[in-house]
């Protein structure tokens, strides 16, 4: 990866993410990434490969960094017994890692209610068709037929974006989400939207039947995106966007 590569690298995940969200990325694992670990963060890889342990190692230095621009203090950040991220009270975070790239998302609860992120590798997925069968349902394997040929991997892109709303329909249900029980609705221009086929988390009293996300392709890598913003923001961005001009 080049100098330009790597600089439009730098803010990728700040461009499909709201201005209340803060990030941290990492383009290589850390040298020191046995060092980064906190002593509560050791035992989920003390057994692990020495390149399992250097990407859980970065994936978290990058978590913490990003709690620090969010004003909280840098701490253990240990996996559930689903394997999920264990947030500080009042935060919510999503992370991520593919080859090239380790990235984290945090935000406060009071702004954004669930947050998932996910990168992947702009390439085919890997067995083709087969996967695909297993991933995709028949309308969505429709869609993707139709996508422009744009240089997007669109069957990853679609894999990337079920990842990601899985990420951030975990911590509101603490229930699995099969990739047959969403029908994700891919657009060019950047955005996606998935229904959600089963009994989704209630939010301020409302259930939640879909999320909507973005996501982007640069550099030979994909990102997606779900932010689920909370009560008060929806209540700001309903003012903001009256027509008595209050918001303005």
């Amino acid at each position: 990866m080049g100098p330009r590569d790597r600089e439009s690298r730098e803010h990728v995940l700040e461009h499909i993410l709201p201005p209340t969200v803060r990030t941290a990325h990492s383009l290589s694992d850390r040298a020191d990434a046995g060092a980064l670990l906190f002593p509560e963060e050791w035992p989920a890889v003390a057994t692990a490969v020495t390149s399992r342990q250097a990407e859980y190692a970065t994936v978290r230095a990058c978590a913490r960094d990003a709690l620090t621009k969010l004003g909280q203090p840098p701490v253990a950040v240990v996996p559930g017994e689903d394997r999920e991220p264990r947030w500080p009270a009042g935060i919510v975070g999503s992370m991520t890692h593919c080859t090239g790239y380790r990235g984290a998302a945090v935000a406060h609860e009071r702004d954004i209610a669930a947050l998932g992120i996910d990168a992947e590798p702009n390439a085919p997925l890997p067995d083709g068709d087969s996967l695909l069968h297993l991933l995709a349902r028949r309308e969505e394997a429709d869609l993707l037929a139709t996508l422009p040929a744009c240089g997007t991997a669109w069957d990853r892109l679609l894999f990337s974006a079920k990842e990601c709303v899985y990420k951030t329909w975990f911590p509101l249900t603490r229930r699995w989400l099969g990739f047959e029980d969403v029908i994700m609705r891919i657009s060019p221009a950047g955005t996606f939207e998935a229904r959600l086929l089963v009994e989704g988390p209630t939010l301020d009293g409302d259930v939640v039947d879909s999320f909507s996300g973005t996501w982007l392709h640069m550099d030979g890598l994909l990102l997606t995106a779900v932010a689920v913003p909370s009560r008060r923001t929806r209540a700001r961005d309903a003012v903001d966007d009256s027509p008595t001009g209050r918001g303005s």
